[in-house]
């Protein structure tokens, strides 16, 4: 586990961010990154709102070819995914089956670690497609498009609290290996998010922080009562429940 210093925030947290939740070209001082550990991890929302607009920018040049809008919806969802490399929609999977496939903690462990996916996960991710791409549907037809830059920052702070709240349930791992984070860090994180997720959403946020708060609070449960903490594929299953939050609320604001 790395040794963070003590600073709060740094400027070169941001990089270090976006080179570990996403496969965009930045270069990071691995040093530098390694030192810092968890205490980097107030800039995920910021690497989450560089990530939805790399989307948004697919979206807009999709819109610009004359494509119809259900082909814009499907390349703007294909871009969140390809940027991050799946990460999250991994998690999701092994998230799933590793709950609900195993009997025991160990065997719930291992089977997370596994890189094959089972009937559990295949049934979440194509629930997570599925509900995303029609949501982001909704969205481009009404052509705001640009909202998916405030909730890719905002799903990207729960990931923080749980790595402050929740001990890690194994001993090896990314989520190990980058560290826990101070509660400083996870207020910072969510403070970050929530000030993006306003200046682009404004007050249709409010209703997306309590569906988010509420699905990653049952999902920290269940994850505690079957693993006895948080892996990493349980901060990618927290993204990805807290970005349906986010964008099925935008989707009700913006139908009302």
């Amino acid at each position: 586990m790395p040794q963070n210093d003590t600073h709060l925030a740094l400027a070169s947290d941001i990089p270090a961010a976006l080179g570990l939740l996403s496969r965009l070209p930045v270069k990071v001082n691995q040093e530098a990154a390694q030192q810092r550990g968890a205490a980097a991890a107030w800039a995920y929302p910021i690497a989450g709102a560089i990530i939805g607009f790399v989307a948004v920018l697919a979206g807009w040049l999709s819109m610009f070819l004359g494509l119809p809008d259900i082909a814009v919806a499907g390349i703007t969802l294909a871009t969140l995914v390809m940027v991050t490399g799946a990460m999250h929609e991994d998690g999701l999977a092994d998230t799933f089956d590793g709950l609900w496939g195993g009997y025991t903690v160990e065997r719930r462990l291992e089977i997370m670690k596994d890189s094959s996916i089972g009937a559990y996960g295949v049934v979440a991710l194509a629930l997570s497609i599925a509900v995303r791409f029609g949501l982001i549907y909704a969205i481009v037809r009404d052509g705001n498009l640009i909202a998916l830059v405030g909730i890719a920052a905002l799903s990207r702070a729960p990931m923080v609290v749980l790595m402050a709240k929740m001990e890690n349930a194994r001993k090896s791992g990314l989520s190990r290996s980058v560290g826990r984070p101070r509660i400083e860090t996870a207020l910072l994180a969510v403070l970050v998010a929530l000030t993006i997720g306003f200046v682009v959403l404004w007050g249709t946020i409010l209703h997306g922080v309590l569906i988010a708060a509420i699905a990653v609070f049952a999902l920290g449960i269940v994850a505690q009562h079957k693993i006895h903490g948080q892996t990493g594929d349980i901060l990618g299953a927290s993204q990805q429940f807290s970005e349906i939050a986010f964008l099925a609320a935008t989707v009700t604001a913006l139908s009302t």
